[in-house]
C-alpha cells in the first residue's frame, strides 16, 4: 500500500533507528504472564452427509497445534529472537504436553508454568472441511476450559516465582485472555516490574499503573463504555483510558485504520496501517503488535518506534492463515519494501 505522505516522510527519517532496533531484538529478556492456550486445527474433505443426522461427514487430512492466547505472545516473542520465561498453568493433559513440548523445542523457559490437575489446558479445536477442489472453511470450534479460578496456592506459586525472576527481565507481558490465570494475586506481582505491558480483553482497570496497554477497537469500546466511530471518539476513548487505567501510554489498535497513540501528558499520535489489502486472518495479530512493541522499548526505542515496529509485524503475520509469528529478517524485509514505494 501507499502510506500517507506525512507519515512516509517520518517513516524515512527514522529508517536508520528502526532497522537499529529491529537488531537489538536478538537476547531481550521478557517474563510472560497469560492464559496459555493450545490452537487446534483439524481439516478434512468433506465425503457426504451423515445418515444420522444432517451434519457433514469429513475425511481427516491434517492436524496443526500451535500456541493460542497468551502461549502466542509467548511464541512470537521468542521467534523474534527473546530470551522467554513462561508464566501460567497447563492441565494435566495431552494438550499441555504438547504446549509444552513446542515452548520447549523454541528454547523457552517454562519453569514458571505449573500443573492444575483441576483445570484443563485451554484448547479451541477449530475443524475445518472443503470439497474438492476448493477453499477450506472453517465449520465448527471446540472449547476446552474450565470457569473455575486457580486453586489458591497455585495462585501464590506463580506470584512467588514472578517475584522471584523481576530482576532478571527487561520487561513483563501480562497476556489475559480471561481464563482465570490473571487474578489480582499474581497481577500484582507482574505489576511489580517497571516495565509492564498489558494486552487484556476485559477489565483493563485491574492493571492500574502499567506502563503500556494495547486494546483493540471492540476491547477499547468496552472499557470506555461507548462506540469509538470517529477521530472525534478515537481521541476521547484514548485518554479515558488513560483516566481509567492511570498508564503511561494507551495503544488502540484499529484495523485497517492503523494505531493510535495516547500519552499521559495528553499527546496523541495516528500510525497508519501499513497493509490494507493482503489480509487474510486477523488471529493472533494482537500478540504479535505486543511481542514486537515489548522488544522495541526493552531495545530503547521510544513508544512511537515501538509502536510503529508493532504495527509493521502485524501487518505480515495477517497475510498468512491461522495463529502465526514472523522474525526480525522478515520485519527487516517489510520495512525495506515500505521504504521504497
Amino acid at each position: 500500500m501507499v502510506i500517507e505522505a506525512s507519515f512516509a516522510v517520518q517513516l524515512h527519517a527514522c529508517a536508520d533507528r528502526l532497522f537499529h532496533l529491529l537488531e537489538c531484538f536478538n537476547g531481550a529478556r521478557v517474563l510472560v504472564v497469560g492464559d496459555l492456550t493450545l490452537d487446534e486445527f483439524l481439516t478434512g474433505q468433506v465425503e457426504r452427509i451423515s445418515r444420522e443426522a444432517p451434519v457433514l461427514i469429513l475425511r481427516h487430512e491434517t492436524t496443526k497445534q500451535v500456541p493460542g492466547g497468551g502461549a502466542n505472545a509467548v511464541y512470537n516473542l521468542a521467534k523474534l529472537g527473546a530470551q522467554v520465561k513462561a508464566v501460567g498453568l497447563f492441565g494435566k493433559d495431552d494438550q499441555g504436553r504438547s504446549l509444552r513440548s513446542i515452548f520447549d523445542s523454541s528454547g523457552i523457559d517454562t519453569q514458571g508454568v505449573l500443573i492444575d490437575p483441576d483445570r484443563p489446558t485451554v484448547t479451541k479445536t477449530r475443524i475445518s472441511g472443503h470439497a474438492r477442489q476448493s477453499v477450506t472453511q472453517q465449520i465448527v470450534r471446540l472449547d476446552r476450559k474450565s470457569d473455575d479460578l486457580p486453586d489458591p496456592h497455585l495462585q501464590l506459586q506463580l506470584a512467588e516465582y514472578i517475584r522471584s525472576q523481576l530482576s532478571t527481565v527487561d520487561a513483563v507481558v501480562c497476556s489475559d485472555y480471561g481464563d482465570g490465570v490473571l487474578t489480582p494475586t499474581i497481577i500484582s506481582a507482574a505489576l511489580s516490574h517497571s516495565r509492564t505491558i498489558v494486552d487484556a480483553q476485559t477489565q483493563l482497570q485491574r492493571y492500574q499503573g502499567a506502563t503500556l496497554f494495547t486494546p483493540n477497537l471492540p476491547e477499547a469500546e468496552q472499557a470506555v463504555g461507548y462506540a469509538i466511530t470517529n477521530p472525534q471518539t478515537v481521541t476521547q476513548a484514548g485518554f479515558d483510558l488513560l483516566a481509567l487505567t492511570q498508564a503511561e501510554q494507551i495503544l488502540i489498535t484499529r484495523g485497517e485504520e492503523g494505531m493510535s497513540l495516547f500519552d499521559s501528558q495528553g499527546r496523541e499520535q495516528h500510525i497508519p496501517a501499513f497493509n490494507r489489502t493482503d489480509v487474510f486472518d486477523v488471529t493472533g495479530a494482537g500478540d504479535t503488535v505486543v511481542a514486537a512493541l515489548t522488544l522495541s522499548l526493552t531495545a530503547g526505542a521510544s513508544f512511537w518506534e515501538a509502536a510503529v515496529l508493532g504495527n509493521l509485524a502485524a501487518s505480515i503475520v495477517v497475510r498468512q492463515f491461522g495463529t502465526t509469528t514472523t522474525t526480525p529478517s522478515e520485519m527487516k524485509a517489510a520495512l525495506q519494501a515500505l521504504l521504497e514505494e
